[in-house]
C-alpha cells in the first residue's frame, strides 16, 4: 500500500511539474496563429524540420518531413538546417497553420532564402503532403533530390545490404507504423522490400536480432 501510494504521490508530483511546460506551448502555439505575427528571433535548431522561437515555442517547418536525430540521416537533416541559418536568426513566417497533433507549422524565411525548400532540395528531408499554396513547387523539388539521388536517398535508401552477412530487411507499413516485418533471401517480395533507415527501417544479420527490435516475419515468407 505504501508503495502504491508512493507511486501515485510521483505520478501527481509529474503532471504538476509538467502543466506549466504544456500551457506555455499551447499559448506560444496561438501566438503563432495570430496574424500580424511575422518576424521572429530563432533560439535553437531542434532538428532537420524544427526551430525553438524566442518564445520558447516550437515550429516545424510545413511540408516537409526530416528524420529524427536517432535515425540515419537525422544528425545531417540539422546540420543542413543550421547552416542554412547560420548567418541570420532572424525568420520570417508565413501560411501558419496547426497540425492534427496541436503543433505549429510554417513556410520559413531566413532572408530571402525558403528553408522549406532548400531542406527538400538538399535531399535531407522528405516531401510531406499537405494543401498549400506551394505545395506543387516543393513537391518537385523533392522528387528532383530523389531523381538525383542525393542526401538520404543516397545514405539511408538502399535496397542491397551494405554488409553482405546482414540481409535480413526490417520494414515499417506506413499505413500502420506499429506494424514492422521482416523479409529474408526466399520471401515472396523480398527483392522488392526498401530499406529506409531515415524513417528508422533497419537491416539484421539474424531473425533473432529482426525480432528484439520489434519485427515479425513477413506472411510471405516460408
Amino acid at each position: 500500500m505504501k508503495a502504491k501510494k508512493k507511486a501515485n504521490h510521483i505520478k501527481r508530483l509529474l503532471t504538476w511539474i509538467a502543466l506549466p511546460s504544456l500551457i506555455l506551448n499551447l499559448y506560444f502555439g496561438y501566438q503563432l496563429t495570430k496574424p500580424n505575427n511575422n518576424l521572429y528571433k530563432m533560439l535553437a535548431v531542434l532538428d532537420g524540420d524544427t526551430l525553438v522561437l524566442e518564445n520558447k515555442a516550437r515550429l516545424r517547418l510545413r511540408n516537409i518531413d526530416a528524420p529524427e536525430l536517432e535515425n540515419c540521416g537525422g544528425k545531417e537533416a540539422k546540420e543542413y538546417l543550421q547552416d542554412l541559418l547560420k548567418r541570420n536568426q532572424g525568420i520570417n513566417i508565413s501560411e501558419r497553420i496547426i497540425d492534427q497533433r496541436g503543433r505549429p507549422m510554417a513556410y520559413v524565411y531566413s532572408d530571402q532564402t525558403f528553408l522549406n525548400l532548400e531542406m527538400l532540395k538538399s535531399g535531407w528531408a522528405r516531401y510531406h503532403h499537405d494543401n498549400s499554396a506551394k505545395k506543387d513547387v516543393l513537391k518537385q523539388a523533392a522528387d528532383e533530390a530523389k531523381t538525383k539521388n542525393i542526401g538520404l536517398y543516397k545514405k539511408c535508401v538502399h535496397q542491397e545490404p551494405a554488409n553482405p552477412r546482414c540481409v535480413i530487411k526490417g520494414n515499417i507499413d506506413n499505413n500502420s507504423p506499429y506494424t514492422k516485418r521482416y523479409y529474408y533471401p526466399g520471401c515472396a517480395q523480398y527483392q522488392f522490400v526498401i530499406v529506409e533507415e531515415d524513417q528508422g527501417e533497419d537491416w539484421f544479420c539474424t531473425e533473432k536480432q529482426a525480432q528484439k527490435a520489434g519485427y515479425n516475419k513477413a506472411k510471405s515468407c516460408p
